[in-house]
């Protein structure tokens, strides 16, 4: 099933400037994500490497390793350090503690679809996802999406895959335990469905692949020209369908790049001379197919271009013609 944009009326606060902060006290909750318990004849070994093959929310070394440092580990009740050697009959618990915060970003995040389970927002540019600071969409998600009447809600809402600050587009959100370990495993297993839509500098021949490693591993992407116009500064510039198969950091970027075709507006992978200043990145999630985590429902979650988009295309075909009256457009 298609979902598009979900109007609402924002509950019971005034929008205003967008960088407002809001003060909020809330009590410090200990939810359980994961719970496992230890078998017998289990073979010796720390807990940095036996919580990597037993937690589905957090598959990577690293990131076990961050939330241990953050306490969200437990052996048998007590938080846990890395270094712990794992004992049969220990019960191994994942939570998500919400310590007393004072502050949540106060930003309007258009909100696509949203249930006591998952939630689909639409990222705006600029913004970061998450991370070490203050003005992220994780810190402004609790001012934007309902608490969730499930028992297993999270204390608050996760994102549950990232995009570039400099990117917009379709984020997913877990609002309960069962809906973060399934989003996260459908990510990890790579059914759910990604498209991009970009404007690339040059024109692109037709339809093709890129399979270059990114960082050393592997990277897949598609890609699919919707339309090309002359452009003066660039030769040409084309709206693109990018389609990626495997989630590298930059990989839409990096392999745009690669072929010669960087996307608009990129301050890292594009020609100096060709950058857009103050129009940011034209690199928009339009599109996202998830499984729901509860009734396994296909669901997709479409919005259009961002206006900048056809604004932009349509600027640099006027001024192509402007001097180039009698010119056909190739």
């Amino acid at each position: 099933m298609l979902y598009y944009p979900l109007r609402r009326r924002r509950r019971g606060y005034k929008i205003v400037h967008f960088y407002t902060k809001i003060f909020f006290q809330e009590l410090t909750l200990k939810k359980i994500i994961e719970k496992h318990t230890v078998p017998q004849g289990i073979s010796r070994i720390r807990l940095s490497d036996y919580a990597c093959e037993i937690f589905q929310t957090i598959p990577s070394r690293k990131g076990i390793k961050k939330a241990v440092k953050r306490g969200d580990v437990s052996i048998d009740g007590a938080t846990a350090s890395t270094g712990d050697w794992v004992k049969p009959g220990q019960i191994i618990e994942l939570c998500d503690n919400e310590t007393v915060k004072t502050e949540f970003y106060r930003m309007t995040i258009e909100v696509i679809y949203e249930d006591d389970y998952i939630a689909i927002v639409n990222k705006p540019a600029g913004i970061p996802v998450n991370g070490n600071r203050f003005k992220t969409v994780e810190n402004a998600l609790p001012l934007n999406l309902e608490l969730s009447k499930a028992a297993s809600r999270l204390p608050r809402p996760r994102p549950v895959h990232r995009l570039d600050s400099p990117t917009s587009g379709l984020l997913a959100i877990a609002k309960t335990g069962e809906a973060m370990i399934s989003l996260s495993s459908q990510f990890a297993a790579k059914t759910i469905k990604k498209r991009y839509r970009a404007i690339v500098t040059g024109k692109l021949k037709g339809d093709g692949t890129i399979d270059t490693p990114v960082d050393g591993r592997e990277a897949f992407t598609e890609f699919h020209p919707v339309k090309t116009i002359p452009s003066l500064k660039n030769g040409f510039l084309t709206l693109v369908n990018l389609i990626p198969h495997t989630g590298r950091t930059h990989q839409l970027r990096k392999h745009m790049a690669e072929i010669g075709h960087p996307i608009a507006g990129d301050k890292t992978y594009s020609p100096v001379d060709s950058l857009l200043k103050s129009k940011g990145l034209f690199l928009c999630a339009v599109e996202l197919t998830i499984n729901h985590p509860i009734n396994n429902e296909i669901m997709t979650f479409s919005i259009p271009d961002p206006g900048k988009f056809s604004s932009y295309m349509e600027r640099e075909l006027r001024w192509w013609m402007k001097f180039n009256p009698e010119g056909e457009i190739p």
